[in-house]
Parts: C-alpha cells; structure tokens; sequence
C-alpha cells in the first residue's frame, strides 16, 4: 500500500522510498493476498476475475466485496504527454522524478549545446493541487542543494514553471493560505502560470495557451485524478464521472432506485459518497475522507453480517496541510490559518500520524532525524530503470542451429 502524501518526500529524498509504502502480507494477518489484476467484476453471480502475475485468469467467490482500487492520474489528449509526462501516483515514479531531474543536471553540465542546456534546466510541473505544489517545493529544494556541487551551472539557469488552469492554487487551504503560497513560491523564483493551460508538448516543445513556448525535458503532470478504469468491467452502477454510487453507510445502491446491491461496498477516491456535512456534495477524493470511511465500512460489514443496522458515514472536511520545502508550509485546520515553519510541522505530524503500521512510523521518524544531521543525498541512480542495461550490451544474442529452432518450434 503506498502512501501516497509522502511520494514528495521520497522523491526529494528526505525519506527512503521504501518507507512510503507498507507490506501488505506483513500487515494484513489473516489475509489471504491475491498478486494478480482484477478484469472483471460480476456482482450478480458473486464472482471476481483474477488474472495473477503469471498463469491462467481464474474467476473467485465472494459473499461481500470491498470495490476500492483508488484513483489514476486525470490526463487530457495532449500532444506529447503520453511521452515526456510523468505523474506522481507510484512509488515509481516518485523514484523516477529524483533520478531524472539529477539526471538533467548531469546533461547540463556537460552538454556543448546552449539550447540543450536550457531544455534540461526548465522543469514544468502541471497542477496546482497538493501533489503539485509539494513536488514542485521538495524537488526546488533538491535541485538547490544539488547545484552546490555543479559548479558549471549558475543557478539563475534553473526555471520551474507552475502551470495551473484555474487562477488559484492550493484550493484545499483556503484563498488566503493559496495566495501566501503563491506569493512564496514566486519569490523562490518559481514562474507561475495560473489560468493557464497546456496545449503541447511533443517533441519537448512547451506550449502553453498563454501563447509562450520553449523547450523542456521536465514535466510532471499533477492535474487531478479520475476513479480507476477497472470500474468499467464490473456490473456496479456508477455515478456520471465514473465513480461507484454508494450510499452514506457505504453500501453500494443503484443509481436510480437507490436500491442497496447487497454485499457490494466501496469507499475512498473510486466512490461516489454523499457528503452529509455538505448536503448535495460529494466527498472530496482525499486520504483524509478515505481512512475515514475505511473505519466506518469495516464496522458497517460487521454490523450487517450480525444482522445491525450500518451506520452513515459522516465527517466534516477540517481543512488540510501542505509542504513547501523543507521548513516551509502552510495550513488551514478546523478554521485557523498557520504558515511557515510552524505549518511545515503539522503537516509532518499529521502525516506521520497517518501512515499505517507503527514500523513506518519509526522508519520515517529515523529518516527525518538524520535527515538534521546529514546533508542531502545528491545521486542519481538512474541505472534502476536500466537494470540490464550494461549486462546485454557486452553479452551478444546467440543464435540456435537450425535443426534445433526446428525442434523447438515443433515442441
């Protein structure tokens, strides 16, 4: 299970990647763990479609099901994104984003080529939700120490370019805490482009419907999120953006009728659950609402295995907390506004708080206090997404006689 509220953090390298995400198999005693991918869902017959690692699909029984594969990154067909676009949802691609910004300073420093140099110095991130503005802060920070040991590159070479859509950023603190980031990051030297949208971005080409373009090899796409697509291969109802229609106590009910489907339940960034606190609302696709919901779910099937009653789902958004680098923060928690240092500290807290299991606790807590002592690791292991890389290059294919490609094709 990833954590998703530290992948910043493990892609700036304050914690270790590994302390992001919990085992599963370690954590879920009792369980019986499936590694495989669910293809379909037939709730009419009770059964579920499994395809694991490796083998043949095989379809399993069930009495309740829990529907809760999450959420994927939100993209638009824009030329281009499919290629050079990289989303912040994995521990992956948290990895991934490290190893490649160092990377680009590498090919700055050494590269011959003015525009080149240019092109791996300008890192864009698309979204100013909370994914995107404490990735574009950690990995500012990254970069700031890592130019330390650049001495080829002058820092006022290094452009990170917030693109957002609307003409706010942060909605999730308040107007005022949003403003105070913005201003913040600006004067951090971040180029913000709010009300602004991306057209392109084929061949490293930066367009923007603002009318600038430029080349770029950095871009981290952070625009939202959308229930996760295995929700079309079931027979669930599902609500207009794809969503599984659920009830307060979060059974999962027809749209229409809202008729209960019985032993059918979902909850977190995939449901559609009414917000009780905010009658005609939706709870909003965050950790916040679905560890909530989690709680209230488990007892709900206990409750209804019984023969309870399940109880209704209820809880007021309290505001949120958010990271901006490190010592930097802002907040918006039950009506008071904190920034600074201060709000760098409750959003630590809250989060460490947060991460289930009391081994993850401890891991991350270790990482941060040495962390005060220990500068910054600076390298890049890139070789991680080329592992074979080296191996195959001095390690020519051999060809099989005929006679035996014969047979091994008759076999």
């Amino acid at each position: 299970m990833t954590y998703q509220p530290f992948l910043p953090e493990a892609a700036a390298g304050n914690i270790s990647p590994r302390h992001a995400v919990v085992p599963l198999r370690r954590e879920l005693k009792k369980c019986r763990i499936v590694s495989g991918e669910v293809t379909r869902v037939e709730h009419a017959r009770k059964t579920v479609s499994v395809q694991p690692i490796d083998g043949p699909a095989y379809e399993m029984e069930y009495d309740h099901i829990i529907v809760a594969p999450g959420s994927v990154s939100r993209t638009l067909p824009i030329p281009g994104l499919s290629d050079m676009g990289i989303g912040l949802k994995t521990i992956g691609e948290a990895i991934y984003l490290r190893n490649h910004i160092l990377d680009r300073l590498d090919v700055a420093a050494v590269t011959p080529d003015e525009e080149v140099r240019k092109a791996s110095l300008n890192f864009v991130f698309v979204g100013g939700g909370f994914a995107g503005i404490e990735a574009l802060a950690e990995m500012q920070d990254v970069v700031s120490d890592a130019l330390k040991y650049y001495p080829e590159l002058d820092p006022k070479e290094v452009h990170f370019i917030l693109v957002e859509a609307t003409n706010r950023i942060l909605p999730e603190v308040g107007p005022e805490m949003g403003a105070y980031t913005a201003r913040q990051l600006a004067a951090r030297g971040v180029d913000l482009r709010l009300g602004t949208f991306l057209k392109s971005c084929a061949d490293g080409r930066i367009e923007l419907s603002d009318g600038d373009s430029f080349r770029a090899e950095t871009l981290v796409w952070t625009a939202g999120v959308k229930p996760s697509p295995m929700l079309a291969n079931t027979d669930l109802p599902l609500g207009p953006k794809g969503h599984v229609n659920c009830l307060p106590t979060l059974q999962v009910a027809d749209t229409e009728t809202g008729e209960v489907l019985e032993g059918a339940w979902s909850a977190g960034d995939c449901a559609q659950v009414p917000d009780l606190t905010n009658p005609g609302g939706w709870c909003s696709p965050s950790a916040q609402h679905a560890v909530r919901q989690a709680r209230v779910l488990a007892d709900n099937i206990v409750q209804v295995i019984l023969g309870g009653a399940p109880k209704e789902y209820r809880h007021k958004h309290v505001g949120g907390v958010a990271g901006l680098g490190l010592n930097k923060g802002v907040a918006h928690v039950y009506g008071i506004k904190v920034k600074g240092y201060p709000a760098w500290i409750m959003h630590r807290t809250y989060h460490v708080s947060r991460i289930p299991s009391f081994n993850r606790k401890i891991r991350v807590l270790a990482d941060w206090t040495l962390a005060l002592f220990l500068k910054r690791e600076t390298v890049a292991l890139g070789q991680l997404h080329r592992p074979r890389e080296e191996f195959t290059e001095v390690t020519p294919p051999v060809e099989l006689p005929q006679e035996k490609k014969v047979a091994a094709g008759s076999r």
